[in-house]
């Protein structure tokens, strides 16, 4: 006999949120997005089709494209005019985002929270640049892979709506 199972709605929702998240992190594992991202950090984007398929050994082309749509709808990545504009944390768009990785190439993320994760995934230190969204003051500071350095003393990211003060994720990075 199953359990009924009662929730809120603010449980299932986070309940809901934990799935997708894992669900992303498992989907990032796999050939292909790695693939990808592999491309993005050494060339930036956009990342033209043809190039994945012609570097991937996931099959036949018609597998690779349809691998890829289903990534574009699960929003791990984006397709636009045949080639990937967006994989997360990765922009081919400038943002307001920069990273600057050891070697000096910059990469756009997509928002604060994939600028500070592309030091862990790459394993390396680096530089992100931005401005704040209040006065529009240029700031820079380091991240490592285990976390930002003491130049990002009195950095702020908010999650949500500017303006929100329930958004207010981290005071003082």
């Amino acid at each position: 006999m199953a359990d009924l199972v009662i929730l809120s709605a603010e449980e299932l929702k986070a309940r809901s949120q934990l799935e997708r998240q894992v669900s992303r992190r498992a989907a990032r594992e796999r050939p292909l997005v790695r693939l990808i991202l592999r491309a993005f950090l050494e060339r930036g984007g956009p990342i033209p089709i043809e190039d994945i398929v012609s570097a991937s050994s996931e099959g036949a082309p018609e597998t690779i494209h349809d691998a890829l749509v289903s990534l574009d709808d699960d929003d791990l990545i984006r397709v636009r005019s045949a080639q990937i504009d967006i994989a997360y944390p990765f922009s081919a768009a400038p943002t307001p985002f920069r990273v600057r990785l050891l070697d000096g190439r910059e990469q756009y993320a997509c928002c604060a929270t994939d600028a500070l994760g592309m030091a862990p995934m790459v394993g390396q230190a680096v530089k992100i640049m931005s401005q704040c969204d209040h006065c529009a003051v240029s700031m820079g500071f380091s991240v490592t892979p285990d976390g930002p350095r003491a130049d990002a003393d009195g950095v702020m990211v908010w999650f949500g709506k500017h303006g929100d003060d329930r958004c207010k994720a981290i005071d003082g990075l």
